[in-house]
């Protein structure tokens, strides 16, 4: 599996390569975000890891390029900034998973692995339109609708919903939203989970008289009439 490394730290971009390579990948480094595009460009990556503070382009900026072009390939942003803030930004920018440094590189690859696992099955069949009351979303075009009514999400909104609308009426704690949706364990030092139903909440709820998106206190959160 080839992976492109974006880390402009010569002694950490060194220690990734040297773990990677001996985990059988096959690495190339760049050193700031406009080189990086450039490089995605001109090679056929499986999978990226990036900091987020860069020179030129930042990870951030970096990663929405790269998701408007190839939506499929996974970004793990690898970074100091380890803040609930922070890593809603990086999952609102596209990224697949967030790892704050230091790290362990056994935990680093496990996450590589678990990423390119899914990707391998994502082309498999699924259906095409989820609906649960009068909330409706399509696989294909990506929209939702409530009522008739566009419901603009990000990348990481639709997924948290689409994971919901999966399992209707079952109470889904924020371990497993996690593992689900993340692809991640759940840090109990930050709140994100709960950032991202409260962005739910006002996107699919506010405006309307039925609240479908409910909390059960102490075990996570559920989707029902």
């Amino acid at each position: 599996m080839k992976l492109l490394v974006v880390e402009d730290d010569l002694r950490v971009s060194e220690l990734l390569q040297r773990g990677l390579t001996e985990a059988n990948f096959d690495i190339q480094l760049a050193y700031d975000g406009k080189s990086a595009e450039r490089l995605f460009a001109s090679g056929d990556f499986d999978l990226i890891i990036t900091d987020i503070i860069l020179p030129k382009v930042d990870g951030i900026e970096f990663c929405k390029r790269i998701k408007s072009k190839t939506p499929s390939v996974p970004i793990i942003m690898l970074t100091a900034l380890g803040t609930t803030d922070d890593k809603v930004e990086g999952f609102d920018a596209g990224a697949d998973d967030y790892l704050v440094k230091p790290f362990e590189m056994r935990e680093l690859i496990a996450r590589i692995n678990a990423l390119l696992k899914r990707k391998s099955y994502s082309n498999q069949p699924e259906r095409i339109l989820l609906q649960f009351a009068d909330l409706e979303m399509n696989l294909h075009t990506k929209e939702v609708k409530r009522m008739g009514q566009d419901i603009n999400l990000t990348p990481k909104e639709f997924k948290l919903l689409k994971f919901m609308m999966e399992n209707p009426e079952r109470v889904l704690s924020r371990q497993e939203i996690s593992k689900k949706v993340w692809e991640m364990d759940f840090d109990t030092g930050t709140n994100f989970i709960d950032v991202y139903i409260n962005y739910l909440r006002k996107k699919v709820d506010k405006n309307f008289n039925q609240k479908l998106i409910h909390t059960k206190t102490g075990m996570g959160f559920v989707l029902k009439n």
